[in-house]
C-alpha cells in the first residue's frame, strides 16, 4: 500500500501564518500536523511509502521536513509544480498526478495534511481490511449548518454508503465525511473513468461520491477528535491561544 498525502493548498485563510508555511508544517500542542499523520501511518505495516504531493511555493518546504525526519518508511516529495489559487490542480488533479508520475499500481491510502486528530490511523485500515472494500472516514453530525460545509453521506444499517454529496445546501445523511479514504487497487484505475467524466477534480470526497454509485464504499466513524484547521482561530483554539 502506498500513503499518498495531498499538500498543495495555500492555506490562503492561515495568513500570515501560512505566507512562507505550509499548514501541514503548522504545529499543533508541540507537534507537527504533518508529523502527526505520518507518526500514526508508520504503524501500519502494508504501507511501503509515503508520497507528499505540494505545490512549487512549498515544495522546498517539505524537502527540509523529510530530510531532517527519521524515517520508518520512505517519503517522496513530489512537485505539482503549480503557483497559485488559480493554477492548482485540485486535490484529485494532485491524486491523479502521483499515480501517473510514479506509476502507482496498488491500493492506496489518501489523505489531507492539514487535520488534527486524536485517533490512530491503523483503526481505519483494520477496518478496510475487514470490510475488504472501499473506505472513508467521517462522524455523525446533526447540525444542518456545519453539514453544508461538508462532504455528507448517507449510510445503511451495515455502514454502506447508499448516497454522498459534496456541500449540500439540504443535507440527506448526517455522516460527515474526514478527508482520509483508503481504495482498493481497482478502484484508483477508475480514477481516469472519473475525470474523462468531467467530474471535479477539487474536492477530494467527489472521487468516492461517484464510486459509491457503482460499487459497495463504507463508512468507518471515528473514535476522538478530527478537526480541520481552517481559520487562524482554529489554530489558536487548538493550541490553548483562545
Amino acid at each position: 500500500m502506498k500513503a499518498i498525502l495531498l499538500s498543495a493548498g495555500y492555506g490562503t485563510r492561515l495568513y500570515p501564518l501560512t505566507k512562507d508555511k505550509p499548514k501541514a508544517l503548522l504545529e499543533v500542542k508541540g507537534k507537527k500536523l504533518l508529523d502527526m499523520l505520518v507518526d500514526s501511518l508508520e504503524k501500519i505495516d502494508a504501507i511501503d511509502e509515503i508520497v507528499l504531493v505540494t505545490n512549487d511555493k512549498f515544495y522546498q518546504n517539505f524537502i527540509d521536513w523529510a530530510t531532517k525526519r527519521k524515517k520508518k518508511i520512505p517519503i517522496t516529495v513530489l512537485n505539482d509544480f503549480t503557483t497559485s489559487n488559480e493554477n492548482r490542480l485540485g486535490a484529485i488533479g494532485d491524486l491523479k498526478y502521483a499515480l501517473d508520475t510514479l506509476k502507482i499500481d496498488d491500493e492506496i491510502f489518501v489523505g489531507g495534511t492539514d487535520m488534527y486528530f486524536t485517533f490512530e490511523m491503523k483503526d481505519f485500515y483494520d477496518y478496510y481490511k475487514a470490510k475488504n472494500a472501499d473506505v472513508v472516514m467521517g462522524e455523525i453530525i446533526d447540525d444542518k449548518d456545519v453539514l453544508r460545509r461538508k462532504g455528507v453521506a448517507t449510510l445503511d444499517k451495515n455502514e454502506k454508503i447508499i448516497e454522498c454529496e459534496e456541500k449540500p445546501k439540504e443535507p440527506k445523511g448526517n455522516f460527515a465525511v474526514a478527508p482520509f479514504y483508503i481504495y482498493k487497487k481497482e478502484s484508483t484505475k477508475e480514477i481516469d473513468k472519473y475525470l474523462a467524466e468531467g467530474n471535479s477534480k477539487d474536492a477530494p470526497g467527489s472521487y468516492p461520491a461517484w464510486l459509491c454509485k457503482h460499487k459497495d464504499v463504507y463508512a468507518m466513524t471515528y473514535k476522538g477528535d478530527c478537526i480541520d484547521i481552517g481559520t487562524i482561530d482554529d489554530y489558536n483554539y487548538l493550541n490553548g491561544l483562545k
